[in-house]
């Protein structure tokens, strides 16, 4: 249940109970008035029929010793009291008035239907007003929580936005210092903060990989000048590998700078695929298993796409198991491993770069390969299979210009 319905059923109950509240004040209290001033006219006439039958004269409506009369009034007769008493134990209410003159018991009685027609009457206007009233704040309520909802609705979207990566994403604001003006204000507070820090920290990981780029291509070039021998070949490997990070640290600064643009053009996508995968392949490693079950035309950017291709395959052998196995359907290309599968974390936030999970490695690789996704416009997704291993899938569907060339 949404909060918009919880506010409004929230609304709706407290209208309610305050309707049944103030209906049962007001028909207590209109009671208790009614029967107060039909008890004191009852009595007013109770005391002229005493005096009528002193002087000897008594009224129509003047009872004298009746054979029954309500317990409680007869025995407050008795005891010498002037009394009232309203008997319900009847199909229609009567009220009494009693009291003794020497041996004698006067008594009055009359019908009490009337009053209680007109507490029924009220009773009637109270559930109609309390029911008006009550859909009425319901009404309103649902206003209300709609109005709440959508500006809650708003930050959520513009919060998942920001997790997302867009942190030009920002709520706008409508004036007012209630709550929700403040967690707005504290929203778009947090997206700047966070921009800031975002690019402080790719503007100081860019200008390490460019302070660095010249340093390490001296080094690479000292290294191929080395006697051979295993230390050499140790020192070159070493020298290749800084330098290939660098690399895709820079190629990570580029990216996140959302300057980037695809030049496409039409391929195959199968033989696209196979190229990438050859390109990719390790001296020594297993080859990959290609398998096009439905080629087409995508019109893309080939050189980002084999770059996807690759680090895909890449960290499968690296952080997976063998065999990996790339499928062409269509528009989608997927890329199988038969290793551990990727990571929770992967699964719920993507690839993050510098992370590397227990199981599968991720670091740069699947970072640049997620981005240059984007510039392609692609979707990259990874799950677990329920069968084993590790499966990531690149969605072309979008730039797909034919069928089967």
């Amino acid at each position: 249940m949404g909060l918009r319905i919880k506010t409004a059923v929230a609304i709706t109950a407290v209208s309610a109970l305050v309707a049944v509240l103030i209906g049962l004040v007001v028909h207590h209290r209109t009671a208790v008035n009614q029967l107060d001033t039909a008890r004191s006219e009852i009595d007013q006439r109770l005391l002229t029929a005493v005096e009528d039958h002193a002087a000897g004269f008594d009224r129509p409506r003047t009872i004298l010793n009746p054979y029954r009369m309500p317990g409680p009034l007869r025995r407050a007769v008795e005891q010498g009291k002037r009394a009232t008493y309203l008997d319900r134990s009847g199909p229609e209410s009567a009220l009494w008035a009693a009291t003794r003159l020497g041996d004698d018991i006067i008594v009055i009685k009359h019908a009490y239907t009337r009053q209680d027609r007109n507490l029924a009457s009220l009773d009637e206007d109270l559930w109609l007003a309390g029911g008006l009233g009550t859909a009425l704040a319901a009404a309103v309520g649902v206003a209300l929580a709609t109005i709440v909802g959508r500006r809650l609705n708003a930050s959520a979207r513009t919060a998942e936005r920001i997790a997302d990566g867009d942190l030009t994403a920002r709520l706008k604001p409508r004036g007012g210092k209630d709550e929700i003006a403040r967690l707005i204000h504290s929203v778009n507070t947090m997206a700047d903060a966070l921009a800031a820090r975002l690019q402080a920290e790719r503007e100081v990981t860019a200008n390490i990989a460019h302070e660095l780029r010249t340093p390490v291509a001296g080094l690479v070039a000292a290294a191929g000048l080395l006697p051979p021998g295993r230390p050499t070949e140790l020192v070159r490997e070493r020298a290749q590998r800084v330098r290939s990070l660098m690399e895709d640290v820079l190629e990570v600064a580029r990216l996140d700078g959302d300057a980037e643009q695809a030049e496409t053009d039409v391929r195959a996508l199968g033989e696209l695929t196979r190229r990438a995968v050859r390109a990719a392949a390790a001296p020594g490693q297993e080859d990959v298993a290609v398998t096009v079950v439905r080629e087409c035309l995508v019109e893309t950017d080939a050189r980002r796409v084999e770059r996807i291709l690759a680090n895909l395959v890449t960290n499968a052998f690296r952080h997976g198991a063998a065999p990996v196995v790339a499928e062409v359907d269509g528009g989608v290309i997927r890329v199988r491993d038969g290793g551990p599968g990727f990571p929770e974390h992967l699964l719920t936030r993507g690839p993050q770069r510098f992370r590397t999970g227990s199981r599968s490695g991720l670091g740069l690789g699947l970072t640049i390969a997620a981005g240059q996704a984007r510039v392609l416009g692609a979707r990259l997704t990874f799950a677990n299979p329920a069968g084993g291993g590790a499966e990531a899938v690149l969605d072309l569907r979008d730039a797909v210009r034919g069928g089967a060339p």
